[in-house]
C-alpha cells in the first residue's frame, strides 16, 4: 500500500504532464491555424480591393467625364462631343449624350436663324409705320382721338423697333457675329448722353432722373462707345419702365484705380425674389406685366462681360432695384 501511493502519484503526474503537453500542442496548432487563416484572408482582401478599385475606376472615370460634358452642355456649350472610351453600356451612354448635344445645337441654330429672319422681315414695315406716323403727327388737320391714335401707333412702332433690334443683337451673339470696336473712350460722356436722352421720358412718367457725375475727370477705358451707350440706355429705360411709383431715379458715375462704376437705382417695387437670379437670362420675363422681349439685359450682360466687366442686379435697401456696372480701366 505504501509503494502504491508513489506509483499512483507518478501516474497522475505523468497523466497531468501529458494533458498539459497535448493542450499546449493543440493551442499551438490552433494559433498556427489562426495565423495562417488570417494571412490568407489578408491576401484575399488585398487582391479583392485592388481588383475592385480597378473596376470602379473603369466606371467612375467615364461617369466623371459625362458629368463634366453635361454641365458644359447645360451652361450653353451645345454641340460638344465626348470621346467614347469603349463599346459597352458605358459607351452607349456616351453615344446618347453626344446625340442629345448635337440635336440641341441643331435646334438652337434653327431657332436663331428663325429669329434673325423674322426680325429682318419686320424692320421694313416698322420703318414705314414709324415714318408715316411721325409725318402725320405734324398734320394740324388731325385732331382729337385721331391724333391720340397716331401717337399710340408711333409709340408702339418704336417699342417694336427696339425689340427687333434686341432680337438682332441676340442672333449676332448666338451666331458668333457679335463684335466690339474697341478704342480709348470716355464712359462718363456716354452715360451723361444716355441720362439726357431719357430725362424727358422720365418726366413724362412723373419721375425725376437725377445724375451724380464724378467729382474729378473720369479716366479713359478701353471699350466700344456705341455698345456701352446701348447698355446705359437699356438700364435707364428699365429703371423708368419698372420704377413706376417712385419719384426719382438716381444715376451715378464713380471711378477708382481698378475701374469705373455706374449705378442706376429706382424707387419702384423692386424685383420679386424668385425672379432676381434669372433677370439676365435670355427670354426670361418672370412675373412682370411689362411687355418686352426678355433679352435686353441678356445682351447688356454679354456686352459688359466682353469688356471684362460685371453687371449685377439687386434690390436696394429701402425699396427699388439697383443695377451696378463695373468696367476695368486698363
Amino acid at each position: 500500500m505504501s509503494c502504491l501511493l508513489p506509483c499512483t502519484a507518478v501516474i497522475i503526474a505523468a497523466g497531468a504532464g501529458l494533458c498539459l503537453y497535448l493542450r499546449f500542442a493543440a493551442e499551438t496548432a490552433f494559433i498556427c491555424t489562426v495565423l495562417l487563416t488570417a494571412a490568407s484572408a489578408a491576401v484575399i482582401i488585398t487582391v479583392l480591393a485592388v481588383t475592385s478599385l480597378r473596376f470602379l475606376r473603369t466606371i467612375t472615370q467615364p461617369v466623371h467625364s459625362l458629368t463634366d460634358i453635361s454641365r458644359r452642355i447645360s451652361a450653353g456649350s451645345l454641340g460638344i462631343q465626348a470621346d467614347k472610351p469603349r463599346d459597352d453600356e458605358i459607351g452607349g451612354l456616351f453615344d446618347s449624350i453626344n446625340e442629345l448635344s448635337a440635336e440641341l445645337a441643331q435646334s438652337e441654330r434653327l431657332q436663331t436663324e428663325f429669329i434673325s429672319s423674322v426680325s429682318h422681315e419686320l424692320r421694313t414695315p416698322l420703318t414705314a409705320i414709324t415714318g408715316w406716323s411721325e409725318t402725320l403727327e405734324y398734320d394740324e388737320n388731325i385732331q382729337g382721338d385721331s391724333r391720340r391714335g397716331i401717337s399710340i401707333i408711333s409709340r408702339e412702332a418704336g417699342r417694336l423697333s427696339k425689340m427687333v433690334g434686341e432680337l438682332l443683337e441676340f442672333t449676332r451673339i448666338q451666331g458668333g457675329r457679335f463684335k466690339l470696336n474697341m478704342e480709348r473712350m470716355d464712359a462718363e460722356t456716354e452715360l451723361a448722353d444716355a441720362v439726357l436722352t431719357y430725362s424727358q421720358l422720365a418726366r413724362q412718367e412723373g419721375m425725376e432722373l437725377v445724375y451724380a457725375p464724378p467729382e474729378g475727370p473720369a479716366p479713359l477705358i478701353n471699350g466700344d462707345p456705341e455698345r456701352l451707350k446701348q447698355v446705359f440706355l437699356n438700364i435707364i429705360d428699365n429703371a423708368v419702365k419698372y420704377g413706376r411709383g417712385g419719384e426719382k431715379i438716381l444715376v451715378a458715375f464713380d471711378s477708382g484705380a481698378a475701374g469705373v462704376t455706374v449705378t442706376v437705382r429706382d424707387f419702384g417695387p423692386g424685383i420679386p425674389q424668385e425672379d432676381l437670379g434669372h433677370v439676365k437670362e435670355k427670354f426670361y420675363k418672370g412675373s412682370s406685366r411689362e411687355r418686352g422681349s426678355g433679352i435686353g439685359l441678356a445682351v447688356c450682360d454679354e456686352i459688359v462681360t466682353r469688356h471684362r466687366g460685371t453687371l449685377s442686379i439687386e434690390n436696394a435697401d429701402g425699396g427699388g432695384a439697383l443695377v451696378t456696372v463695373m468696367l476695368p480701366v486698363d
